[in-house]
Order: structure tokens, then C-alpha cells, then sequence
């Protein structure tokens, strides 16, 4: 299910509305009403150098780097609405190789639409309060693509200087077709669940994307367990209620675990309270997300 300050709830076939108070961190989010909130110790960085060398993703060092065309101050600022048009799709979205590094803003920098190429947005080292890291994806010529939050499957390229290189150890895996999300560690399979995931015409959406932030549920339906957001966003807004509609998806939890394994929420990936506590314990914000229909082969932990 995805979430919005103000949350239509679908249980038994009626929809139930619960207006929340927003704070001004999350004006228009669809996070359950409630403000993301950061993880609750520092992430390890490392600050990336001039023309950073990659430990996962390998770069010609003899390129010569492109030049950053100057962005122009009016340019749009990538929020938690949905982010601006004009970026690349991301070539590799299906692929479940772990992304091991993240990039955190540590001032205003621009994004480009290629290495050296057009200046589209601003990120900033937070949204709307919350620190931002985004998985990155690619290096090329001295440039360095994330994972674009606030979009499905968009990357942005950013020139270098202005954010920290961050470790990124795990990763999650959800399959649409078997209802099986799993927690990676260092490539490794430490844990599955069985997930409920979005209705027809509602489906979560396939490819890369990552952990955005976390904020407490605003309804006992969440089973009390904090919710983490992710950098997604529906496929297609028209489909989902009107109070969802700018809308993320989300992981979270239910007050019961009657429908895992079913095709019932907005968008979202629903699992158990004791699977979602061990997730937020133990998966920093940052982290990637990859949603397939199946993997190849069942994870050990299957």
C-alpha cells in the first residue's frame, strides 16, 4: 500500500479515510502522515576524492572527465514529490547485482542528464529533513549515476565534488510472482518472508530502486511497527485513490498477516511485524531495492 498525510485504508473491500496531521516534512508525501525520520546512528563515510576510483564499479582512469555545464538557479529541487523529467531510464533496472556504495549530497549539487550533459534538478543533502542516500548505480568519465529518488528507474548523473561516498552492505530482493522478498548481507541470503504486494492495476513497481527513510505508522492497521519509505513512486498515479496520488511505496507491516502472499495493496510490499522490525534494525536507509517477477533460481534462505 502506498502512503499519503491523508491515507485511504482498503480492509474487506471498504476504504476508510484517516486524516492526519502532516508535519511540514512531509506536506505532500504519502508517508502514513507522519514525518520520515533518520536511522537512529551515522552511516560510515568516506569522502569522495576529485575523480573518486570505484571499488564496485570499474572507470577508465585515463578518461578525461567532461566539464559540468553550470546549472542555472532556477532549476527545479528533486523533493518527495515526484522528481522532474528529463532523466535517463536506468539501463540495468533488473539487475540484482548488489550496488555497494551510496552517494550522500553534502551540499546543493546539480544533476545531469549524462556525464557532462544538461543540468535537470538539485539535490540536496536531505529531503525535507531526511539525510538522503542514493545507491550508485554507475561511473563513467570521472561522473557518478544514482538512483534517482522520487522516480521510477531514472538515474542522475553527478558531476564530482559535493557529496560523501557511503558503504552500502545490504540489499533486498522482492519476486512479484512468488510473494518472496529477501534480505541480502555482503551478496548473501540472510533472510526470506512472504509479502503481500500491489493489486491489478495497482502492481509494485519492477526495477532498481532504494531505501528512502522511515517514519512511524499513524494507524494501529500498521500493526505499530515503523514503515520504511522507498524512493519509488506508483507506475501509474491515475490508478491508485486520490489520496494517494504523488504517492511512494513503502514496506511495511499489517495488523494481521491474513492476505501475505496476495495481490491486495496500493503498490506496497506488506510483511510480517517480527520481519519488518529485523529489517528496520538491521537496513540502513540508502540501501537498494530490486523488484522482479522471479529470480532465476529460489534463495537458499527460501
Amino acid at each position: 500500500m502506498s502512503f499519503d498525510g491523508k491515507t485511504p485504508y482498503r480492509r474487506r473491500g471498504v476504504w476508510v479515510t484517516a486524516a492526519i496531521a502532516v508535519p511540514v516534512l512531509l506536506v505532500t508525501a504519502l508517508l502514513v502522515g507522519q514525518a520520515l525520520t533518520p536511522g537512529p546512528t551515522a552511516p560510515e563515510r568516506v569522502v569522495a576524492k576529485a575523480d573518486p576510483t570505484p571499488s564496485s564499479v570499474e572507470q577508465n582512469a585515463e578518461e578525461s572527465i567532461p566539464p559540468a555545464a553550470p546549472a542555472p538557479a532556477g532549476l527545479p529541487v528533486v523533493d518527495y514529490d515526484p522528481a522532474p523529467g528529463g532523466f535517463p531510464a536506468d539501463p540495468a533496472t533488473m539487475d540484482t547485482t548488489p550496488l555497494t556504495e551510496g552517494a550522500h549530497p553534502t551540499t546543493r549539487i546539480a544533476a545531469y542528464d549524462a556525464p557532462g550533459g544538461r543540468p535537470r534538478a538539485f539535490l540536496e543533502p536531505t529531503i525535507r529533513g531526511v539525510e538522503l542516500t542514493m545507491p550508485i548505480a554507475d561511473r563513467r568519465a570521472g561522473w557518478t549515476a544514482v538512483l534517482l529518488p522520487s522516480a521510477n528507474r531514472r538515474l542522475a548523473w553527478l558531476p564530482p565534488g559535493g557529496f560523501d561516498t557511503v558503504p552500502l552492505r545490504d540489499q533486498i530482493v522482492v519476486e512479484r510472482k512468488t510473494h518472496r522478498l529477501t534480505w541480502y548481507r555482503a551478496g548473501k541470503a540472510v533472510r526470506s518472508w512472504e509479502v503481500s504486494l500491489g493489486q491489478s492495476g495497482q502492481d509494485t513497481p519492477l526495477g532498481r530502486t532504494f531505501i528512502l527513510g522511515r517514519t512511524p505508522p499513524p494507524e494501529s492497521v500498521y500493526g505499530g511497527v515503523d514503515i520504511y519509505a522507498l524512493g519509488s513512486v506508483p507506475d501509474d498515479p491515475e490508478s491508485v485513490p486520490a489520496g494517494l496520488r504523488g504517492a511512494h511505496i513503502g514496506v511495511h507491516t499489517w495488523h494481521n498477516d491474513d492476505e501475505l502472499g496476495e495481490n491486495v495493496t496500493n503498490g506496497c510490499i506488506r510483511l510480517t511485524r517480527s520481519g519488518q522490525r529485523e529489517l528496520l534494525a538491521e537496513v540502513r536507509p540508502g540501501s537498494s531495492v530490486v523488484v522482479v517477477d522471479q529470480l532465476p533460481a529460489p534463495p537458499p534462505t527460501a
